[in-house]
């Protein structure tokens, strides 16, 4: 059954994977995107899913777009919460800007996304919330303390929504990947990027599309049962 999704952050890397995964499953798809129009663009132009711009940091901003969406595809009964930022350094170099600004947007962020749908969902006794959160919410990271930090609270949030939207048929999952070969990554120079496969025992990076089916598998109406998990897909690099 097709359902109207919202994917944050949706127009590139792993959020581009999940939304055309979603869309390959049926789904009705928004990909919300901060500011890189070229990129948003295309990604219009070779998947047919439409791309809205908002800043998920500014509350009032993701109403109103999540408002327009609503009014061009329908209820939104599917969010998924991928939209992030990195802004690193060792903590003692950290400025109260880096933090705050990884707060804002991995963090409020997510409850900018899913506080305004969350009404509805309730209403109509049924949403999925998928939260993308990382592999250093699991394990804490080097000059990460900002992103660790937010990645950890978005487990929380999908812990604590689990627990209020189970009685209305809504689940609340996390997926928590691990080194993934988005253009990010692969950007790094490759003696880095070779240390960093060295730490997985997979011998690899993950796929953007390896995230999405996790995501498309969570929102699909059979996993109903399924609530305030966190799928960990990092090739065996970490154990919760």
């Amino acid at each position: 059954m097709g359902r109207v999704a919202l994917v944050t952050g949706g127009s590139r890397g792993i959020g581009a994977a999940i939304s055309v995964a979603l869309k390959d499953a049926g789904h009705k798809v928004a990909a919300s995107y901060a500011g890189n129009d070229e990129a948003a663009a295309k990604f219009t132009a070779e998947t047919g899913i439409k791309t809205y711009k908002w800043d998920v940091a500014d509350y009032e901003a993701s109403k109103a777009g999540i408002a327009q969406v609503e009014a061009d595809l329908g209820p939104v009964e599917i969010v998924v919460a991928n939209a992030g930022i990195t802004k690193d350094a060792p903590f003692h170099k950290m400025t109260p800007e880096q933090w705050k600004a990884v707060i804002d947007t991995n963090l409020t962020g997510v409850f900018n996304t899913i506080h305004p749908v969350w009404p509805g969902m309730r209403e109509r006794k049924f949403g999925r919330v998928v939260v993308i959160s990382s592999v250093n919410g699991q394990k804490g990271q080097f000059a990460q303390v900002n992103y660790a930090a937010t990645k950890a609270g978005d487990l929380g949030i999908v812990k604590s929504l689990a627990q209020e939207g189970a009685r209305a048929g809504i689940t609340a999952n996390a997926v928590c990947p691990g080194y993934i070969g988005t253009d990010m990554v692969m950007a790094v120079p490759e003696k880095v990027r070779e240390s960093i496969i060295a730490q997985i025992p997979a011998g690899r990076l993950g796929e953007p599309e390896e995230i999405a089916r996790c995501v498309a598998f969570l929102v699909a109406d059979d996993a109903g049962f399924i609530n305030g998990s966190t799928i960990s897909a990092n090739g065996a690099q970490f154990f919760v």
